[in-house]
C-alpha cells in the first residue's frame, strides 16, 4: 500500500509533495499542473500577492520565485512589481520539474474508504490503495454564482473561472458582476481585449490596495505600526499570515467572521488605472433577476434606495468568488461525504489538517475556516506542507490526530 496520495497540482499540492518527498515517503500526486492559474484565470492577470509571498515551498527553500525569475531574466521585486500569472504558472512548471517530477497528469475519478486506507480510481481506469490522501483541489470545484441567475443558459452566463483567453469577447457587450480582485482584473482586461464591458457591484465604492512604496525605506515607526506580512501590511494580517496554528484555536464564531470579512473584496493597486475612468461602473446595485430575449440578456438591477435599472447585454460574467462545499467533490464516495464533519460546507480539521475521516487531509481554500484567510493564498502552502509532513513522519500520530478531530 502506498504511503500517501496527493490530489491537486497547484501551489499546495506541489508544496506538500516536495516536503513529503524530501522525507522519503512513497507518494503519488495527480492533477493538471497549476490548472487554476493556467486555465481559469485570464491572460495578463496580475497576482495580488507580493513577490516574496508567491512562492511554492520545498523543505530547504531552494527554489523560490525570486530565484526562478533571476534564472530566466524576468523582472522581480519582493514588493512593488506585480507577478504576472504567466510568470507564476511557468514557475510552477519549473518547480515540478525540479522537485516533484513524479506528478501524473491524471484525474482521480473515485475515492473510496477502506478499513486501513483508501482506494483511488484514476481516469485511465487504474486503481490502487493508499494509507493517506491529501486533497489540495483548489478553487475550481467551488465557483459561486448568484442563485437567481443560475437559470440562464450557458451561452449567456458564466463564472469568471471559465475564462482564460478573453479574445472571444472582442466586440461583444459584457457585464461583470462583483467588486473584488477577480471582477476588477477581468473588467480591465476585457476592456483591453476590445469588449464593451460594464462592471456592476453591490459596493458603493470600489476598493483597491495601496501601491507599495518602492525605493524609499520604511521608517521604524511605520514598520511597528503596520508590519509587512504575506497577506499585506498590518498587525491583523501579520497574525493571520504567521500564526495559522493559533488561529485554529480561536472560537468558532470568531474564526468564521474573520474569514468572511478580513481582506474583503478589493482589487490590486495595479488594477485601479485599468478600471477607473475606462470601465463604466454601476455601484450600489444588486442583480435582482435576468431573462433572455432576442439573444440578449436583460439584467434587472436594484439599488439600495429601491431604484431599478435594466441592462441589455450579450453575456454576464459572475466574478462573485468561491464557496467551499464538500458535496461538490463528487469523486468522494457517498460514505466519505456522509462521514465528513463540516462547518458551513468546509471540512472540520485537526491541527494537522486531518478531517473526521481518518487519513483524509484537506489543504488550501478548503482549510480556511479552520486555519484562517492565509489558506486562500499561496503563502499558506508553506505552513500546510510543514505541518502535514510533521504528522506523517511522526510514528503513531494518525490515531491521536483523528481523535482530536472528532472532539472539535
Amino acid at each position: 500500500m502506498l504511503d500517501t496520495a496527493i490530489i491537486g497540482a497547484g501551489p499546495y499540492g506541489l508544496s506538500v509533495a516536495a516536503h513529503l518527498r524530501g522525507r522519503g515517503l512513497r507518494l503519488r500526486i495527480f492533477g493538471r499542473l497549476m490548472d487554476s492559474w493556467r486555465a481559469h484565470m485570464p491572460k495578463g492577470m496580475m497576482l495580488k500577492s507580493d513577490g516574496f509571498a508567491s512562492n511554492i515551498y520545498d523543505p530547504n527553500n531552494s527554489f523560490t520565485l525570486k530565484q526562478f525569475c533571476a534564472s530566466r531574466g524576468i523582472e522581480y521585486a519582493d514588493t512593488g512589481t506585480p507577478v504576472r500569472v504567466e510568470t507564476f504558472t511557468a514557475y510552477g512548471s519549473a518547480f515540478k520539474n525540479h522537485l516533484v517530477p513524479e506528478l501524473e497528469d491524471k484525474l482521480v475519478v473515485a475515492l473510496d474508504k477502506l478499513q486501513d486506507g483508501f482506494r483511488l480510481t484514476l481516469d485511465d481506469g487504474e486503481a490502487f490503495t493508499a494509507r493517506r490522501v491529501v486533497l489540495a483541489v483548489g478553487i475550481t470545484h467551488f465557483p459561486d454564482v448568484p442563485a437567481n441567475l443560475l437559470h440562464l443558459p450557458a451561452g449567456f452566463l458564466s463564472h469568471s473561472y471559465c475564462h482564460h483567453d478573453l479574445e472571444t469577447f472582442r466586440g461583444r457587450s459584457v457585464v461583470v458582476l462583483g467588486g473584488g480582485a477577480s471582477a476588477t482584473d477581468l473588467a480591465g482586461l476585457l476592456r483591453d481585449a476590445g469588449a464593451d464591458v460594464q462592471l456592476v457591484a453591490r459596493q458603493k465604492e470600489l476598493k483597491f490596495h495601496g501601491k507599495p512604496q518602492v525605493g524609499k525605506p520604511r521608517t521604524l515607526w511605520q514598520r511597528i505600526r503596520s508590519p509587512q506580512s504575506g497577506l499585506g501590511p498590518g498587525w491583523r494580517s501579520r497574525f493571520f499570515a504567521n500564526a495559522p496554528s493559533f488561529f485554529h484555536y480561536l472560537p468558532q464564531r470568531l474564526r468564521l467572521e474573520i474569514v468572511r470579512t478580513h481582506l474583503g473584496p478589493s482589487g490590486g493597486w495595479f488594477a485601479k488605472e485599468k478600471v477607473l475612468g475606462r470601465v463604466p461602473l454601476l455601484l450600489g446595485y444588486v442583480a435582482e433577476r435576468a431573462e433572455v430575449h432576442d439573444r440578449k440578456v436583460h439584467l434587472h438591477l436594484r439599488c439600495d434606495d429601491g431604484a431599478e435599472r435594466e441592462i441589455v447585454t450579450d453575456h454576464i460574467i459572475a466574478a462573485t468568488g468561491y464557496k467551499v462545499d464538500t458535496e461538490r467533490l463528487k469523486f468522494l464516495s457517498e460514505e466519505i461525504r456522509a462521514n465528513l464533519k463540516v462547518l458551513e460546507g468546509s471540512p472540520v480539521l485537526s491541527r494537522t489538517f486531518e478531517s473526521s475521516v481518518a487519513g483524509l487531509y484537506f489543504v488550501g481554500v478548503a482549510a480556511a475556516n479552520i486555519f484562517g484567510p492565509v489558506m486562500r493564498f499561496a503563502f499558506g502552502a508553506g505552513f500546510a506542507a510543514r505541518r502535514i509532513t510533521e504528522v506523517m513522519t511522526a510514528p503513531g500520530s494518525v490515531a491521536v490526530e483523528n481523535e482530536e478531530t472528532r472532539a472539535i
